[in-house]
């Protein structure tokens, strides 16, 4: 599962606003807002929408390992 941070981070990488990716996702702008914000969790299929449509606009999630935490970084 992704987290806030690493939502806000993949958006602010390829450049998508909250509106943009509601769109490409078909997920309400105030769901993005409120798990963003930290304020909510978020139904698994909800999540997966999302990190599918910021994956196809070019995002890699990285998983904590023993030299960092989780990110994100965009693809070649």
């Amino acid at each position: 599962m992704i987290s806030p941070a690493q939502m806000r981070m993949a958006r602010a990488a390829v450049g998508l606003s909250v509106r943009e990716l509601a769109e490409r996702s078909k997920v309400a702008e105030s769901t993005i807002h409120r798990f963003e914000a930290n304020r909510g969790g978020m139904q698994t299929g909800t999540l997966e929408r999302l990190q599918g449509a910021l994956e196809a606009a070019g995002v890699i999630f990285v998983s904590a390992d023993t030299s960092g935490g989780p990110g994100v970084r965009l693809k070649a």
